[in-house]
C-alpha cells in the first residue's frame, strides 16, 4: 500500500506551486502550509499527531521551508520514535533558501540546491521518484515560477504572468487559513490552476490580471451571483457553521461562537448569528489577542468584554484586547486559552445578569 504524503510548504506562489506539481503524483495527499518562524514547527507537530491517528505508512514531504539545526534534530527524534512503533515514516525535504544548508549537512533526508526554486526542485524529484501524471502546460509554468522566485527576469518570456501569479496567491486573503486550512488550500490551489490555462497565451499576464476577480468569484458562487464580498461572506458563514460542534464556547450560561483571525465581524459576525440564531454571541480573536464581539439583542457583550478584557463598546458590538495572549497557529491553541480565561473569570465573578441597553 501507497503511503499517505504529508506535504508541508511555505506560503507564497513558490510553496502553492509545489502543492500544485504534487497534486498529479498517485498518493493520497494533506496540503499543509506555514510561514517561517513558530509555525513551522506547530505545522509539523500537527503532522505528528495526524500520522499517529491514522497509523498508516506516510511521506512527510517539506518543500519551500528551511529547518533549523534544533529543528531538524526534533523531527528527526519523532520520527524516529513512531519508527520504533512500526508507522513506517519518512521525511523528504527539498528546499532552496541557503540559511538551511547546517541542517543539510548533517541529515540525509534534507536536499538543498540553491539554483532551482522549491518548485523546480519537487517537479524534477516527482518525475524521478513518484508515479506522475504530467499535464502539458506544467513544465512551462515551473519554469515560470522558478524565474520569477529567483527574479531571474531574462530566462522566460513571459515573466509578467508570473508576477501575476505571484499576486494571486498574496492578494488571496478570503480565508482565513488557520481556521479554514484545508478550504483555503483548495481556494488557492484552484486559481492557481485556473492561472495555468494562461500560460501559453499571448498577453499572459493581461489576461490573468484582468480574469482574477471572475475566478475568486466562481469559487464562491453557489446559487446565484453576487458581489465577491457577499460571496465570500456567505461561504465564510457556512463553513463557520460546519464547525459548530467543536468552535461552541459557554460563558455563564450565555452560548457562543469562537473563531480565529477571521476579522470583519460586523458583517461575518452578524451575518453568522443571523443564519444560526441559538447563538447568544459570537467573538473573533485576531492573531495578537484583540477581540471583536457581536450580539443580537440577546446578551450585553460590552459586558463581557469588560469582564474579560477591560474592553467595552455597545450592548451588540464591543471589542478589547486580551492580556497575554500567545499567538497560535492551530485553533485547538486558541480555543484552550479562551477556556481557561473563561473559567478563570466565571471562577471569579458570581453570574451577572445582562441587560441589553437602549
Amino acid at each position: 500500500m501507497k503511503p499517505v504524503i504529508h506535504h508541508l510548504s511555505h506560503i507564497d506562489l513558490d510553496g502553492y506551486s509545489c502543492q500544485l506539481v504534487m497534486k498529479y503524483t498517485s498518493y493520497e495527499k494533506f496540503n499543509y502550509n506555514a510561514n517561517y518562524g513558530p509555525e513551522v514547527k506547530s505545522k509539523l507537530e500537527l503532522i505528528l499527531e495526524n500520522i499517529q491517528k491514522s497509523k498508516h505508512s506516510a511521506i512527510i514531504l517539506i518543500s519551500d521551508l528551511n529547518l533549523s539545526a534544533d529543528e531538524s534534530r526534533w523531527l528527526t527524534i519523532e520520527v524516529a520514535k513512531l519508527n520504533t512503533r512500526k508507522f513506517d515514516v519518512k521525511i523528504i525535504l527539498l528546499d532552496h533558501h541557503g540559511s538551511g544548508a547546517e541542517s543539510a549537512k548533517k541529515h540525509d533526508w534534507y536536499y538543498l540546491d540553491e539554483t532551482r526554486c522549491a518548485t523546480k526542485i519537487v517537479y524534477d524529484y516527482a518525475k524521478e521518484h513518484f508515479d506522475f501524471n504530467e499535464p502539458l502546460w506544467m513544465n512551462k509554468y515551473v519554469d515560470v515560477v522558478n524565474a520569477v522566485d529567483l527574479w531571474k527576469q531574462e530566462e522566460v518570456e513571459n515573466f509578467e504572468y508570473g508576477k501575476v501569479c505571484m499576486r494571486l496567491v498574496t492578494e488571496t486573503r478570503e480565508l482565513n487559513r488557520i481556521m479554514f486550512a484545508d478550504e483555503d488550500s483548495i481556494y488557492k490551489l484552484s486559481l492557481l490552476l485556473e492561472a495555468t490555462k494562461y500560460v501559453d497565451e499571448e498577453n499572459a499576464a493581461i489576461l490573468l490580471d484582468e480574469k482574477i476577480h471572475s475566478l475568486k468569484k466562481e469559487f464562491f458562487k453557489i446559487d446565484k451571483n453576487d458581489t465577491l464580498d457577499n460571496l465570500a461572506t456567505k461561504y465564510v458563514v457556512e463553513l463557520l457553521g460546519k464547525q459548530r460542534n467543536t468552535h461552541t464556547i459557554y460563558y455563564k450560561g450565555y452560548k457562543g461562537y469562537l473563531s480565529y483571525a477571521v476579522g470583519n465581524t460586523s458583517i461575518v459576525g452578524n451575518g453568522f448569528l443571523l443564519a444560526y440564531p441559538e447563538y447568544d454571541f459570537i467573538v473573533d480573536v485576531s492573531y495578537k489577542g484583540a477581540m471583536s464581539l457581536r450580539a443580537n439583542n440577546q446578551v450585553s457583550v460590552a459586558q463581557i468584554s469588560k469582564e474579560w478584557a477591560n474592553g467595552g463598546g455597545h450592548p451588540n458590538a464591543a471589542g478589547g484586547r486580551i492580556q497575554g495572549f500567545k499567538e497560535q497557529y492551530r485553533y485547538d491553541k486558541v480555543k484552550e486559552q479562551i477556556e481557561t480565561l473563561i473559567s478563570d473569570k466565571e471562577s471569579v465573578a458570581g453570574k451577572l445578569e445582562y441587560k441589553s441597553e437602549e
